[in-house]
């Protein structure tokens, strides 16, 4: 069974924090809160962690990964960055919006879109993820906890203990973060196309 960590949402116990940080550099999967819905996240590096997500979501390899970044600076060592892209990503980041970006060879190649060699990046709004981004001083690969045949993400903390318990290594329970994926918006093209709408207003984007 996994370790259930009860990490306050918005002042997070530091040794809790850095606890859960050790699971994550040991190679371990882990579901956490986000500013739209509970998510499964791992090291960025750690390819059999990634298997292990692509395999409880049963995704293709069109799926476009996240990476959870602490802030712009970071996002521009891994997604290909323009002035007008950057500008735009200031002024909606941190927010629930998944921005798709084509990617920087730092990007693991497991995780690219196989054609498009595109990767998503999005800065959160939520205490606990920072906290996590800021000790881990590196991404979070992340992917929303949304479960084959489902289509929206999980939110009951007592039913991810029950459904997800032996499927990964750490459950922080944050009590209810949301029940909406986020906006994704890709800048591919050079000008903003909404992909999904999530939590965050897609009508900013049209």
């Amino acid at each position: 069974m996994s370790q259930i960590f009860e990490i306050h949402p918005e002042n997070p116990q530091l040794r809790l924090i850095r606890q859960a940080v050790d699971v994550l550099k040991r190679g371990g999967v882990i579901i956490y809160p986000t500013d739209s819905a509970y998510a499964l996240g791992c090291h960025i590096q750690d390819k059999l962690s990634l298997q292990r997500i692509i395999r409880i979501r049963e995704l293709d390899n069109k799926h476009n990964f996240t990476l959870m970044c602490r802030d712009l600076s970071e996002l521009a060592t891994y997604a290909r960055v323009n002035n007008t892209d950057y500008r735009l990503l200031k002024a909606f980041t941190p927010d629930a919006y998944t921005f798709i970006l084509r990617a920087t060879s730092e990007v693991p190649r497991l995780m690219l879109h196989p054609k498009r060699k595109t990767i998503g990046i999005r800065v959160p709004d939520h205490p606990v993820v920072s906290a996590l981004l800021k000790e881990l001083n590196e991404p979070l690969l992340s992917s929303t906890l949304i479960l084959p045949g489902a289509s929206l993400p999980m939110d009951d903390v007592d039913e991810i203990r029950d459904v997800m318990g032996k499927q990964v290594d750490l459950i922080i329970d944050s009590g209810f973060c949301g029940l909406e994926p986020t906006t994704v918006v890709s800048l591919v093209e050079g000008v903003p196309q909404v992909l999904r709408e999530g939590k965050a207003d897609p009508d900013v984007f049209r």
